[in-house]
């Protein structure tokens, strides 16, 4: 019973070759040209720049 058990367990490295290996097959098998059309886009910042306040709240000139 626990000899089937160790017998199970892989590394992490090995589950992550795996999971990229099955990754790899399903984006073969689906159609290449229509969804990676919309797969690359420009990544926008989500930081927002906020105002420069300084002389505001100083009352600087």
């Amino acid at each position: 019973m626990t000899e089937n058990k160790e017998s199970r367990k892989i590394d992490l490295a090995e589950a992550m070759r795996q999971r990229l290996q099955q990754k790899k097959e399903q984006q073969a098998a689906n159609k290449p040209g229509a969804k990676n059309a919309n797969q690359i886009k420009t990544l926008k910042s989500q930081n927002n720049k906020k105002p420069n306040n300084q002389r505001r709240r100083t009352g600087g000139s």
